[in-house]
């Protein structure tokens, strides 16, 4: 009998046996329900909400997250492998299917009587081996455009269609290349994603610029300037209630109408800066226009003095572009109109107002050296959209993270093929029966380049022979080609993966696989199940 049972009469318990195999259960669930999706020849899954709202998607990010997980191992396996997008930006699938195969593997020498201790005391091992043939594959040094358009496209390829994946690449690359600061600082937030329900999917660009998602608010305002001076600002142009509780006192409506008066001046006089600044630096010359956009509101009177004058003006712009703006265009944002000079102006070639259905959106081109820029996704259906979203946010993360790392490592399973030839190597080395944790680790590494060739229509056995002859007789790093199911050099072909995604995922798939395989007993024995009609 448990010893929690003397404690709370009411618990639920699983022991031993029962409990790994619970464990082990829950993780084969997951891994046999993701591994369809793994690779350029993945399939996809579609996710209806209780709505009715479809998304296909093959991202093993976005179906764990999507996904109502309710069994408490598969939810602690979907943490751990969103954590590593969160982290990385990729290898969420991948990541559940290596847990899955670790456990499976395990399993076999577990049922035999070989204690878990043994088998966490070689992964321990194995894992060791692993970091070392990660070091020693990466191809380090300077990484040019190249080798950034071969990781981007290795990535969006796993995510996308070949034709959308292979047009979407240049923009991801260009978008963080031209944010890519001083000692390679990079700022994702500088990248904004925009979404327009319009035309098609290979319609998808990168504007060196922004791409605001309003426009102006008033019917006489231009729609299209030239030569453009940007003024950004947080100042209200509008009539504000008090932030405390407050009230007007007055004895006739001589003195409410002097007392309206005066609150209006305030405001106008506001506006009157401004357009006295824009005087004061477009001159009589017609060939330099002006632009506001500001954060806070402008009411219907400030828009139309502004309007008279020829300013562009958006109110309400979204906190976050505020800072985007200025390192598009340049200038400062201002929160005062007392202090405006020609220095705080940000400048660009053309603004225009594009209109599509009820939606408008104001485009701010022909910047001088952009350090924002805006990826404007474009397709007929809003779950396209939300395919091209996801992806695109992980194309940008793995070219983040190979311009961080300044290395690279053989994509198409070469470092899995690797790893598992050095830890047979280093199998013999090891007394004891930790050998068997070495050996197990080993076969579950191939889990990999399995399913990359199950799911491309390959035999996985004839692939998994095929690699290993070719691995032994050769030094190179051998991968899978997805498309003729021969051995392939991975480096050569541009199939390239980040560093950084392979080495989190060998750490956190052996220590989830450890932390499961010491468990011996589950137990739900919470407070609520002390409760009167507790389950």
């Amino acid at each position: 009998m448990s010893a929690i049972q003397s404690l709370n009469p009411k618990a639920e318990f699983a022991r031993a046996s029962v409990a790994l195999q619970m464990n082990t259960t829950a993780a084969r669930g997951l891994h046999d329900v993701l591994k369809t999706n793994l690779g350029p020849k993945g399939t996809m899954k579609m996710l209806v909400s209780g709505s009715g709202d479809i998304k296909l998607t093959k991202d093993g990010n976005v179906l764990l997250n999507e996904m109502q997980i309710q069994h408490p191992t598969a939810s602690l396996i979907a943490r751990a492998a969103t954590a590593q997008d969160d982290i990385t930006g990729d290898g969420t699938t991948s990541n559940v299917l290596l847990i899955g195969e670790l456990l499976k593997q395990a399993e076999l020498y577990i049922t035999e009587g070989l204690h878990p201790r043994l088998i966490v005391d070689g992964f321990e091992i194995a894992k060791d081996v692993a970091m070392k043939v990660l070091t020693d594959m990466r191809c380090a040094g300077e990484v040019d455009k190249a080798v950034l358009m071969n990781v981007a496209r290795t990535s969006l390829r796993t995510k996308l269609a070949q034709k959308m994946a292979d047009h979407l690449t240049e923009s991801v690359v260009d978008a963080v290349m031209t944010i890519t600061g001083d000692n390679d600082k990079i700022d994702l937030f500088m990248v904004e994603i925009m979404t327009m329900q319009h035309k098609t999917e290979t319609d998808t660009q990168l504007i060196r610029g922004i791409v605001l998602d309003h426009g102006a608010r008033h019917p006489d305002m231009p729609k299209r300037l030239e030569n453009v001076h940007i003024l950004t600002c947080n100042v209200s142009l509008e009539y504000e209630k008090t932030e405390v509780n407050s009230g007007f006192f007055y004895k006739t409506a001589r003195d409410r109408e002097a007392m309206v008066l005066a609150e209006r001046q305030f405001i106008d006089d506001r506006v009157r800066k401004i357009i006295a600044f824009k005087k004061q630096v477009c001159g009589d010359d017609d060939t330099k226009t002006f632009a506001v956009i500001n954060q806070k509101g402008i009411d219907p009177f400030s828009l139309d003095m502004l309007a008279k004058e020829g300013i562009f003006a958006v109110r309400r712009a979204k906190r976050r572009n505020m800072e985007r703006v200025t390192k598009a265009c340049g200038g400062t944002a201002m929160n005062s109109v007392d202090d405006l000079s020609p220095d705080c102006l940000g400048h660009a070639g053309q603004l225009y107002e594009h209109v599509l259905g009820e939606s408008k959106y104001t485009f701010i081109e022909d910047v001088v050296n952009p350090k924002s820029v805006t990826l404007l996704i474009k397709a007929p259906n809003s779950f396209t959209i939300s395919q091209i979203k996801d992806a695109a946010r992980d194309g940008l993360r793995a070219v983040k993270n190979a311009i961080s790392d300044k290395a690279v490592v053989p994509g198409a399973g070469a470092f899995e093929i690797a790893t598992h030839r050095a830890l047979m190597e280093h199998k013999r080395s090891v007394k004891g029966r930790a050998r068997l944790g070495v050996q197990a680790f080993a076969d579950a590494m191939l889990v990999i380049p399995k399913v990359l060739a199950q799911n491309s229509g390959h035999d996985p056995q004839d692939t998994i022979v095929t690699l290993q002859e070719e691995s032994q007789a050769s030094d190179a790093y051998i991968g899978f080609d997805i498309n003729t199911g021969e051995a392939c050099l991975p480096a050569d072909e541009g199939i390239l993966d980040n560093y950084c995604v392979k080495r989190q995922l060998v750490k956190s798939c052996t220590m989830i696989a450890s932390s499961l395989l010491l468990v011996d007993e589950v137990m739900r024995a919470g407070l609520s199940s002390l409760k009167e009609g507790g389950q």
